[in-house]
Parts: C-alpha cells; structure tokens; sequence
C-alpha cells in the first residue's frame, strides 16, 4: 500500500506541476484574453499529494524507530522493513518475519516484519505498553528475534531463546518503563514461547539452562 501511495503522492505532484507549467507558458488564450490561473484543479492536486504522503512518510517514521531499536540489540546499523498491504495480500508464508541470507549462508542486515506484527508494534508504541495485548507481546518479540538474526544467529531456536532473554530490553527501547518491559517478557516466556512449535522451543532455554545467559533482561531475572 505504501507504495501505491507513494505513486499516487508523485503523480499526483507531476500533474500538478505540469497544470502550473502549462498555465504559465500560456496566460493568455487565442484571442489574448488572461487565462484564469487553475486554482481548483492545482489546490486539488496539492491535497491529493499531501494525502497520500502521509501515511508513507509515518510508515517511514515507525521502521526509522523500529530500525533503531534493532541496530541497538544487534550491534551495528540494521535496517527494518514493514510488508506493504500489496505485499500481504499475495504472501502464503505463515514466519512472522524474516532475515535474507547472502550466498554464503550469512544473515543480511535487514528484515522485513510481515504486516500483522508491524501493525501490532505500531498500536504498542501509541499506547499499547501498559497493557499490551496478546499480539503486541508476540510482535516485540518477533522484533527481537529478527535481530538476533542480524546479529549472526542462523538457528532457529537459539534466535528464539536470545530473543526471549532480551524482549525486556527491546520493550524499554521502545518506551516502556522497567515494571512494564519486565512483565512484558515473563508473559512471553510463560505464555507464548511453551507453544512454540519445534525448532524453535528447546527445554534447554529456562534459569540455568544450556542456552542461559545469565543476563539481567532474562524474564526469569525478573
């Protein structure tokens, strides 16, 4: 959608330039009387590109944000990319998120969040973090263990368990205060990650564990 938008929002620009453009080399008509100047058809136009550039320019805004809490978690500058509604409406794959990989098996440093979890983020940070809802909590998460991807993280379920062992601290980047980012990730680790499907779940991710880290951001830190 982002992109239609964008082409409305520039062709829309164009035509109106070119309304001006041509009124300007021709004031006058054939028998040399002023050309009024197309106020209505321009003031039209100008609405219409101001219209549908907006919800571009904020969608640019939120993955600005979104990229900024990634890169933080990841290391260096990483890049996020919310699925346009075009893009949604033709995709069958049932991943949350996704990393490319280069040739040699190497994650890129750039994801694109499909359109569900992007949308979810949006409402959490407009509000959502006090009391997130079942799909904020799931989408700060799919956020995090995107990163862990673009960190270097080919696995599955290590991606999974670094990213449980920091959604605490992606939920403060994102604006929530220590009580709300701590109860952000028990509820994952205790609600959602049990009945992740295999490959991703491992009975080694829990206090103590193989995969424990031993961070403060670790749900069961809290």
């Amino acid at each position: 959608m982002s992109s239609l938008l964008s082409f409305v929002s520039a062709g829309a620009g164009l035509v109106g330039v070119g309304v001006v453009g041509n009124w300007s080399t021709r004031r006058r008509d054939s028998l040399g009387r002023p050309r009024p100047f197309p106020a209505w058809s321009t003031s039209l136009l100008a609405v219409v590109t101001v219209a549908a550039a907006i919800p571009v320019a904020q969608r640019a805004i939120e993955e600005r944000r979104l990229a900024d809490v990634a890169s933080q978690l990841v290391g260096h500058r990483v890049g996020v990319h919310c699925q346009t509604t075009t893009a949604a409406m033709v995709d069958a794959g049932a991943e949350l998120g996704f990393v490319p990989y280069d040739a040699n098996g190497i994650p890129l440093p750039r994801t694109t969040l499909k359109r569900v979890p992007c949308n979810d983020l949006k409402h959490y940070l407009g509000g959502g973090r006090a009391n997130p809802s079942y799909g904020e909590v799931v989408a700060v998460h799919v956020l995090t263990h995107e990163a862990m991807h673009m960190r270097g993280q080919t696995s599955e379920a290590s991606a999974e368990c670094e990213a449980v062992q920091r959604d605490r601290t992606t939920a403060a980047l994102l604006g929530a205060t220590p009580a709300q980012a701590a109860k952000l990730a028990l509820q994952y680790w205790l609600t959602v990650y049990p009945h992740m499907p295999e490959g991703y779940f491992t009975q080694d991710c829990k206090p103590g564990g193989a995969m424990d880290e031993h961070l403060a951001s670790a749900p069961w830190a809290a």
